[in-house]
């Protein structure tokens, strides 16, 4: 399907007195996704601080971020359907604030309990980049909607890498947890302020009623599923409260398919999720995003073994961790922004295999070569051009064949897949990480690393396999 409406969201554009025009919209909804994809990483270098800080055990310190991906698997297809019936505008300016008052909330946290309520609700800020995604592909001219979803997608591995920076700033100076999260307030304040002075809906509505009962169902057997993902490490995959969460996930998920099916408006229309033409962007995002998030916690924490005790590692600061992926940071704002030259010549799914295929390699690559701080970075700056390029195809692809008024939805379920993919590879990396350890130590052996970067690389080849066969259908048809 093709963006017939592409021609009068242009007309709206030349039509309106005061429209801030194409550039500071961009500006506006790549700062807060900026803002939202810092607030994700900002924690993980954290982690071991908040230990000795509240006292508390590693499987307690997880909730830290895992209420963050739950809140955000639940937020996501919720926001993203209301985004569609009410206004994308309208829903980013209520998440950019729900943002703000959960970042508020961790700076002034003196315990866990309120710690892990604020990032829940800085969880619900996953949205914004779906949302952001439709409101570019309803109202951008067509010959700009790929770039410009290209430099929206591009923040979610550029504010990674920055959130780590920031904190290993901050953490060079002082062991509060504090000042982190009042930056990260500071931060999502002027991203929505951005959003409600310079960006504009489209004022396409899809209309009908919130699908309450599928919301709910969606909620149960997401947070079921992720739940028993993230903590499966923790508690022992054959422990029966695990078992218990992926029973109830399958037994919550049938009853969701039942409902879509049944009723009129449904919250996401199924073949949004595993039609033909969207399957493959859905399960190419599920295996990009175990091997970015990947990379977050694996490099974080390789990068910080000290060399001298284990023999591996380059005995690195929490700083040195954000600075090791500035590369990534760099290559990753500029060959997003020209993936769009990329997708005219190739179309969205070879650029997809391409970017794929450049990331896996990075991968390859760090298992090979990692014994210096010049490997990493050379990793770095290949990994960040793979996923630049990719992220910005996924975000086209996502939502190319779907109806004008469910660009919202279907870009919102394309980014909760890719959040599964992260917890994912949070699970399975700490497995692998922890199976394999110095004998009389809890430190992992370098092999163990390896295997993982392996199963990264090996991730990213197979979203670009698979992006492939779908780019050949496509030409076949």
């Amino acid at each position: 399907m093709t963006d017939t409406a592409a021609p009068a969201a242009e007309k709206r554009h030349a039509d309106r007195p005061g429209d801030a025009g194409p550039g500071l919209t961009l500006l506006a909804l790549g700062s807060a996704g900026l803002v939202v994809s810092l607030q994700q990483t900002l924690v993980l270098p954290m982690l071991p601080q908040l230990m000795r800080a509240f006292d508390i055990s590693v499987a307690a310190v997880s909730w830290v971020f895992t209420a963050t991906l739950l809140a955000g698997a639940v937020a996501t297809p919720l926001l993203s359907r209301f985004g569609d019936m009410y206004g994308k505008k309208k829903m980013i300016s209520v998440t950019m604030s729900l943002l703000v008052a959960g970042s508020v909330i961790c700076a002034v946290s003196d315990s866990l309990a309120v710690l892990i309520a604020g990032r829940a609700l800085q969880g619900t800020a996953a949205a914004v980049i779906p949302l952001a995604i439709g409101m570019i592909r309803d109202s951008y001219p067509r010959e700009r909607v790929t770039t410009a979803i290209g430099v929206v997608s591009a923040t979610l591995g550029v504010g990674g890498a920055v959130g780590m920076l920031v904190t290993g700033l901050i953490a060079d100076h002082t062991d509060s947890h504090q000042p982190v999260f009042w930056i990260a307030a500071a931060m999502a304040a002027v991203g929505l302020l951005f959003v409600l002075f310079c960006t504009r809906d489209s004022g396409r509505r899809a209309g009908g009623r919130p699908d309450l009962p599928g919301a709910g169902l969606l909620g149960g057997w997401l947070v079921s599923l992720l739940l028993g993902i993230s903590q499966g490490n923790a508690w022992g995959w054959t422990d029966a409260r695990i078992l218990g969460l992926f029973a109830a996930a399958v037994v919550l998920c049938a009853a969701w398919v039942a409902v879509e099916l049944k009723v009129r408006e449904p919250l996401v229309r199924l073949q949004i999720l595993v039609g033909p033409k969207s399957l493959s962007a859905n399960l190419a995002s599920l295996l990009l995003g175990f091997s970015m998030f990947a990379a977050f916690t694996l490099i974080a924490n390789f990068i910080q073994t000290p060399e001298d005790r284990v023999g591996y590692g380059l005995t690195g600061s929490v700083l040195d961790v954000g600075l090791y992926m500035l590369p990534s940071t760099f290559t990753m704002l500029i060959f997003s922004a020209l993936s769009g030259r990329l997708e005219a010549r190739l179309g969205a799914a070879w650029t997809l295999a391409l970017g794929s295929v450049v990331a896996g390699a990075a991968y390859i690559w760090l298992a090979l070569m990692h014994d210096t701080a010049l490997d990493v970075m050379i990793f770095s700056g290949i990994q960040g051009l793979g996923i630049g390029i990719a992220y910005a195809a996924l975000g086209t692809l996502a939502v190319q064949h779907v109806p004008m008024d469910q660009s919202g939805i279907a870009s919102g379920i394309n980014s909760l897949v890719r959040t599964a993919g992260g917890s994912i590879a949070s699970a399975a990396t700490a497995a692998v990480l922890a199976a394999q350890v110095i004998d009389g130590t809890e430190v992992p052996t370098v092999d163990a690393y390896v295997l993982c970067f392996v199963i990264a690389g090996v991730s990213a080849g197979v979203a670009a396999v698979i992006a492939a066969v779908n780019g050949v259908r496509h030409r076949a048809t």
